[in-house]
């Protein structure tokens, strides 16, 4: 019995060491050096006091500011330790009904946006905590940011040009803009 359970001890340590102590350390490592940034969480600072992370979508509400994709989170909206999509298909009434509260929440923050609705306005991404918008969904919402603020339309527009982050690779996915990144100018432009 001794045979056998040596060399599974010994394997046992062996792994242990090397996947949970080695492993980690090496890409940690790795990442520090190629990705600093993102492996620090890529902390946004305002005046030295953190406001969000880029790589975690935050919950916008006042009508001064973009509003990012509705999150999938539970127990409470962008919660990193519990990402994950909602797992609702396109025929499932609760989502329906979500996508329907969202639209008309949209419609009463600017009733006179007639422009059809973005649908990453209306549904959360897969992951729940997506911190991005396509240029879309900036530009419907750019006219009740303007409005809201009292600037021309055409300051908030090029703010999102200025903004926006193309395609992973040129072609991955769509042009986007980091909704953090964009509601953070925009206080910085009316200092």
């Amino acid at each position: 019995m001794n045979a056998l359970i040596r060399p599974v001890l010994v394997m046992f340590a062996a792994l242990t060491v090397i996947c949970g102590v080695l492993y980690p350390l090496a890409t940690t490592g790795i990442g520090k050096l190629a990705f600093p940034g993102e492996v620090a969480g890529s902390i946004v600072e305002r005046d030295g006091k953190p406001v969000g992370s880029l790589l975690i979508g935050q919950s916008f509400t006042s009508p001064k500011y973009f509003w990012g994709r509705p999150s999938a989170t539970s127990p409470m909206a962008n919660n990193g330790a519990g990402s994950g999509g909602s797992n609702q298909g396109p025929t499932n009434p609760a989502l329906v009904d979500a996508v329907k509260a969202r639209i008309a929440a949209l419609k009463e923050a600017d009733p006179a946006n007639t422009r059809a609705v973005p649908v990453d306005l209306v549904t959360a991404s897969g992951s729940g905590l997506d911190p991005e918008i396509s240029l879309a969904g900036a530009l419907y919402q750019a006219p009740r940011i303007a409005r809201v603020r009292g600037v021309p339309l055409a300051q908030v527009e090029n703010l999102i040009a200025k903004l926006q982050k193309a395609a992973y690779i040129g072609f991955f996915g769509e042009a986007r803009v980091n909704v953090l990144e964009l509601n953070l100018a925009l206080d910085a432009m009316q200092k």
